[in-house]
């Protein structure tokens, strides 16, 4: 395994390359806060960015899942997201594309035929399955990031879990079919391997931050002064992200109030499933009154929200990596979070925040409340977590470690004949 944490960013990188990121169902262009549309999607649209910053091109291959999309939207300089026919121009949830993935991989092999990148890197399972048939045609470098693992997502939803069953085999076979792995975070590793896939055929790079849209200085949303305190959760509103947790914590922590931010716009967060279980859990929990859902909001408008929270809430039962953690220590903000996936990595306790057993409200409402009492400690975790976010966490790092992986695939490795 090559561990890239603190990132090295040295010489020896490659020269401009024309790099294919596909991206089957996470398409940066993407409104988030949906079920099927969070951090993978903003990781694939900086990503491409940062790696266009250092002279790359970047074409984002996503599915077409609407009538009047172009097939080709410039993203920004250097970077054009391709939509691809297969399967209906209209959404479908991600569980269920598995079934147009050969019509995807077949599309990706005509284009490529014509046009073939330097190298592919692929993102989530269903992408590596249609970008190994293509690269296995027509004899490309292929990179994998898988964002998310079967395993895992089983171990933990069991029954609930709606992935395809041939999901852990896909993965499988991505993982050793590819030429090597990008994980986000070493809990993957261990997972990976337990899978049978060397650990030295990963390479550990994690997930960036904007640290210049994701700072402590500009403005914080509104307090209403109703509440002494206000804690926040950032998230897709599904039950995995644990915002149940926080709103049970609530109970134990007066005077406070919690935000829950993400789900569908605020027009329509009333019909939200997992929006009406959380209220029936506030209202039994008698804290009705001091929890808020926003729905999804503009991007451009999470970093005041962040800002004005005492706290940032991370809960989640499982996170393959979690982006809101890095989000929130960026502007300066302490961090609780649970100790799984990629929250091991990127959450320093208790230099910028705590980490809490999942699923466990008392944990989370016992240390939230020391941190509620003590401005100073906040202050300095805060401090410490925008320090971290900078030396580890920026995209300029994070684009230049990942074209180190690229250059390890594509450098011919010296062929070992003998032993000395």
């Amino acid at each position: 395994m090559t561990s890239l944490s603190p990132i090295s960013t040295g010489a020896g990188n490659p020269a401009a390359l024309s790099i294919a990121l596909v991206s089957e169902h996470a398409s940066p262009l993407a409104a988030l806060g949906g079920v099927d549309a969070g951090g993978q999607n903003v990781h694939v649209a900086r990503l491409a960015g940062a790696l266009a910053d250092r002279g790359h091109s970047v074409t984002v291959y996503t599915r077409r899942d609407a009538r009047d999309l172009p097939d080709r939207v410039p993203l920004r300089a250097g970077v054009e997201v391709h939509h691809v026919p297969a399967g209906p121009p209209e959404r479908i949830p991600k569980d269920e594309l598995l079934p147009h993935m050969l019509a995807f991989g077949r599309y990706l092999a005509r284009e490529w035929q014509i046009r073939p990148p330097d190298l592919v890197h692929s993102h989530f399972w269903m992408s590596g399955l249609a970008s190994l048939h293509a690269t296995r045609e027509l004899r490309l470098p292929l990179l994998h990031t898988y964002h998310a693992l079967g395993t895992v997502k089983r171990r933990h939803q069991r029954l609930a879990d709606t992935s395809p069953p041939a999901r852990l085999g896909c993965e499988r076979e991505v993982g050793l079919g590819c030429d090597r792995i990008v994980a986000t975070c070493r809990d993957e590793v261990l997972e990976l391997t337990r899978m049978g896939i060397p650990a030295g055929k990963v390479a550990v790079v994690p997930c960036g931050v904007d640290t210049d849209q994701f700072t402590p200085y500009g403005p914080a949303a509104d307090r209403d002064g109703a509440h002494r305190h206000r804690l926040i959760q950032v998230g897709r509103m599904v039950p995995r992200k644990g915002a149940a947790v926080s709103v049970t914590a609530l109970a134990e922590l007066p005077d406070t109030e919690l935000l829950v931010v993400g789900g569908p716009t605020a027009a329509r967060i009333d019909d939200d499933p997992e929006v009406r279980r959380l209220r029936d859990i506030a209202r039994e929990a008698g804290v009705a009154d001091r929890v808020r859902f926003t729905g999804g909001v503009p991007s451009e408008d999470v970093a005041p929200l962040l800002r004005s929270a005492d706290v940032v809430l991370c809960p989640a039962d499982y996170e393959p990596f979690g982006i809101a953690p890095l989000e929130a220590m960026a502007c300066g903000r302490p961090v609780v979070a649970s100790a799984v996936g990629g929250q091991l990595d990127t959450v320093a306790d208790p230099a910028t925040g705590r980490l809490v057993p999942p699923g466990d409200p008392g944990a989370l409402a016992r240390v939230v409340g020391e941190l509620l009492a003590d401005p100073a400690t906040r202050r300095a975790c805060g401090e410490a977590g925008r320090r971290r976010v900078l030396s580890r966490y920026g995209w300029p790092r994070i684009a230049a470690a990942t074209e180190s992986v690229y250059g390890e695939v594509l450098t011919p490795q010296p062929v070992v004949t003998g032993v000395i």
